[in-house]
C-alpha cells in the first residue's frame, strides 16, 4: 500500500512509532491493502527509524506525552479517526507514572478527536485481580490493566491488544543467567515449571498484525480484545534454541528464593517473581489462547522461526557465547 494524503481515508495517529510496537503497527498498516493516512508521534522526529517513515509518507509529529504536556498531547492527536496507544514502563520502572501517562493519552484522544472510530490500547491482564490479591505489585501487568479500566470507563471507542511475551526478553534472560555444567552443557531457568505454556511473541514483527486486524475485521472493532503470540512450553522453548544455536541448553526451573537472590535488578525482582508464578497458574493472558492466526494478515511468527530468521551466528551471539 501506498500512505495516502488524501482526507477521505482513515487518520491513525500512532504513539511511539519508532519503538517496537508503535513501529510494528506503522509497518502492518504500510502493507495493508486497505488505504490509511499514517501520523506518527514520537519525542524525536531526527531518530533513523523515524526518517525511515517520513521517507515513507508518515507524517511525524514531535511529542512527549507525559504529566505537564497535556495540551500538546491533545494537539498531536487533533483530526485522528483511529489511535493506538502505548506506555512505555522500562523507561522509567514507575507504575505511578505509567497510569498517569496512559490517563493522559487517553484524555487527550477523548477531548481531541471527536470523530473517533477506535482507540487500541497495549493492555495487559492485572496480576493482582487474576490472583484474588494473592500476587501483588507485578509491576507493569497492573499498571497498564488500570488504564485499560480508565480508558474503558472514559466510554472511548475500545480495543485491547496483549502484546504476548517478548522473545527478545528469553535473550535478555538468557544471557544473564545461564549455568555452565561442564562438557559445554548449560542450565537455564525460571521460576516456572518446565510445562508452563507462554504465548511468544515477534512483537517489532508481528505485533501489528494485531492491531491492523483490531480495525480491519468487523468482528473485532470497539468491545474486542485481542492477544498477541504462539503458544510454547518452556522446555520446548530450550530445546529448539539448543537446536538453532548448536548449544546444549535444558530448562531447569528455579526456586522463587533463588530467583531473589540471583536476580541482578533488586527493585524488580519481587514483582517479577509475582508475574512468573501468575504466568504457571494463569499463563500470560489469562488463560485465554492467543488469537487466531486465521484472523490476520499472515501468520505471526513462532519462537522457532523466529530463531531460524535470525540464524544460528546471531542466536549464539545474542546469548552472549561467541567464544565458548
Amino acid at each position: 500500500m501506498t500512505i495516502t494524503t488524501s482526507l477521505t481515508t482513515p487518520l491513525v495517529a500512532i504513539v511511539g512509532i519508532t519503538g517496537k510496537q508503535g513501529g510494528s503497527v506503522a509497518r502492518a498498516l504500510i502493507q495493508s491493502d486497505q488505504q490509511y493516512r499514517i501520523r506518527g508521534i514520537t519525542r524525536d522526529v531526527s531518530k533513523p527509524a523515524a526518517k525511515v517513515f517520513a521517507e515513507q509518507g508518515v507524517e511525524l509529529v514531535q511529542a512527549s506525552l507525559t504529566v505537564g504536556n497535556e495540551e500538546a498531547a491533545k494537539q498531536a492527536f487533533v483530526g485522528a479517526d483511529i489511535v493506538f496507544g502505548v506506555t512505555n514502563f522500562p523507561e522509567h520502572l514507575d507504575a505511578g507514572r505509567e497510569i498517569a501517562e496512559g490517563k493522559l493519552i487517553v484524555d487527550a484522544v477523548k477531548s481531541a478527536c471527536p470523530s473517533l472510530k477506535l482507540f487500541v490500547w497495549s493492555g495487559i491482564q492485572s496480576i493482582t485481580e487474576l490472583s484474588g490479591g494473592r500476587l501483588q505489585d507485578a509491576n507493569f501487568f497492573d499498571s497498564k490493566a488500570a488504564v485499560t479500566a480508565y480508558a474503558r470507563a472514559s466510554g472511548v471507542p475500545l480495543a485491547v491488544v496483549s502484546p504476548g511475551y517478548y522473545m527478545t526478553n528469553i535473550f535478555n534472560a538468557v544471557s544473564s543467567a545461564l549455568v555452565a555444567k561442564g562438557d559445554g552443557a548449560y542450565t537455564f531457568g525460571f521460576p516456572m515449571a518446565t510445562t508452563t505454556r507462554l504465548p511468544f511473541a515477534d512483537i517489532p514483527g508481528d505485533y501489528g498484525l494485531y492491531v491492523r486486524a483490531a480495525i480491519e475485521r468487523p468482528e473485532f472493532g470497539a468491545g474486542s480484545e485481542l492477544r498477541a503470540g504462539t503458544m510454547c512450553d518452556l522446555g520446548e522453548a530450550m530445546r529448539e534454541l539448543s537446536e538453532v544455536s548448536g548449544k546444549n541448553i535444558t530448562y531447569e526451573p528455579i526456586s522463587v528464593d533463588r530467583f531473589l537472590a540471583t536476580f541482578p535488578f533488586k527493585p524488580l525482582a519481587p514483582g517479577l517473581s509475582h508475574m512468573y508464578q501468575s504466568f504457571e497458574v494463569n499463563g500470560f493472558h489469562g488463560r485465554k489462547e492467543p488469537t487466531e492466526p486465521a484472523l490476520l494478515g499472515r501468520k505471526p511468527k513462532s519462537w522457532k522461526e523466529y530463531l531460524e530468521g535470525l540464524g544460528r551466528d546471531e542466536v549464539v551471539k545474542m546469548l552472549g557465547l561467541e567464544s565458548k
